[in-house]
């Protein structure tokens, strides 16, 4: 049975998903259809779906400061408020400057969602099943992009942005009946103890703090900036003349929709398993280092010319392996803020994710300007190996690879055991 804790994960997990609606679809209706948003340059494109994550910079220290002083129900009310009028507003208002205030606005809205969730998931966890909760998490929140991506891409080829936008905050709207209900109202996070009060400059001091915190803003630039907000680009530019499967055609922001969404879909069901097997006694590292190189291949390869059939099969892989990247990074860093001052630690973390996520789009889009877009994803590949090697050189090689044979090795006996 849940306990009451892990029930709070899973609520504010799907309010999140709710919220996160709007935002998921402009991931793949902006980049397409940008001029019936009123956009002049596709340069604004990459500073619209930056600039929620600049703001977030200085707004996230500030928001963990208020934590500790209001209660989980009031940061997310104030939240999921500003989720519904941004999502409307993205149907009903044209122009750059006016998507921009909006867009500022959003990442407001997110800093509240993405803290308290964090703060929720610590509260409920230990060390033998953070890895877990943190896939439970990130999953669920995941039904978000799923619903947003596929909905926002479909019905925008079908029936326009409008209507879109007038469902998603319509359900927003919906949610803060849900806030009342399940998110408590007791005000502060409280951190009594003295080890938890420890100064700013010692947390950066703690084993892995500093390469958790790199990693994290690394991971956030290649998955939540770059590729999130080139794919419907990608799509576009390199299979425009063939896009069909079966016999059926479809529009670049429809085929990235399903792309995307298939990924969220199946992220509530592998997330929590890859976190529970990097729970287990192998640790995060090995699966962290695996899934690094294997997501560096798979960029480089999808820079090729492929048959879309197959394009789409390695780009399904890599959707599973940012899973497990994603997953796994989280947990490490929860693993570092349960053993020193939470709040401080995961606010930290949302900050360099955030620069991470702020300058992907933006990077990608300027580079995309001067190169072609496949160059930008041998650059992410190439990004992704180099920092599997770090991990891999920060671990020590035999002992890594010795730890996953012989996990592999464990796996196999109990298999042969049971036939």
């Amino acid at each position: 049975m849940k306990t009451e804790a892990e029930k709070g994960i899973t609520v504010i997990a799907l309010i999140t998903a709710i919220c996160m609606l709007g935002d998921a679809m402009l991931y793949i209706v902006l980049p397409v259809y940008w001029k019936d948003f009123g956009l002049t340059s596709i340069w604004q494109v990459g500073v619209l779906l930056s600039v929620n994550r600049f703001v977030r910079l200085p707004l996230t220290p500030f928001v963990g400061w208020l934590y500790h002083r209001i209660s989980k129900r009031t940061g997310v009310l104030i939240a999921v408020s500003l989720a519904v009028l941004t999502t409307f507003s993205y149907g009903v208002l044209n122009g750059f400057w006016v998507l921009l205030i909006m867009r500022c606005l959003w990442g407001v809205a997110w800093a509240f969602l993405r803290l308290g969730g964090y703060l929720t998931v610590l509260d409920a966890s230990d060390e033998h099943n953070r890895g877990f909760l943190i896939g439970k998490y990130n999953g669920l929140c995941g039904l978000g992009g799923l619903a947003g991506m596929l909905a926002g891409g479909i019905l925008a080829d079908l029936i326009g942005i409008e209507v879109v936008t007038l469902v998603f905050a319509a359900a927003a709207l919906i949610s803060i009946l849900f806030v009342f209900r399940y998110v408590p109202s007791n005000v502060g996070y409280n951190e009594k103890t003295t080890k938890e009060k420890e100064a700013f400059r010692q947390i950066w001091k703690k084993k892995n703090v500093i390469a958790v915190m790199i990693t994290g803003m690394l991971i956030a630039a290649v998955f939540f900036g770059i590729f999130m907000s080139t794919l419907s680009r990608m799509i576009e530019v390199f299979y425009s003349d063939s896009l069909s499967l079966f016999g059926i055609a479809f529009g670049a922001a429809t085929l990235a929709g399903i792309i995307q969404a298939i990924r969220w879909g199946l992220d509530p069901f592998l997330a929590p398993r890859f976190g529970r097997l990097s729970d287990g006694k192998s640790g995060r590292t090995p699966f962290l280092i695996t899934a690094l190189f294997l997501g560096g291949g798979l960029f480089i390869i999808l820079s090729l010319d492929l048959p879309l059939l197959v394009w789409i099969v390695v780009l399904l892989c890599l959707q599973l392996t940012s899973t497990m990247i994603i997953t796994v990074t989280d947990s490490l860093t929860t693993d570092v803020a349960s053993s020193s001052n939470k709040v401080a630690v995961m606010t930290m973390y949302t900050v360099v994710v955030d620069v991470g996520a702020a300058i992907g789009p933006v990077l990608g889009y300027l580079l995309s300007e001067f190169f072609n877009i496949s160059v930008l994803y041998w650059i992410t590949g190439g990004l992704l190996l180099s920092m599997g090697a770090f991990w891999l050189i920060k671990g020590g090689h035999t002992g890594y690879t010795q730890r996953i044979l012989n996990d592999m090795q464990r796996r196999l006996q109990k298999e042969r055991a049971k036939l």
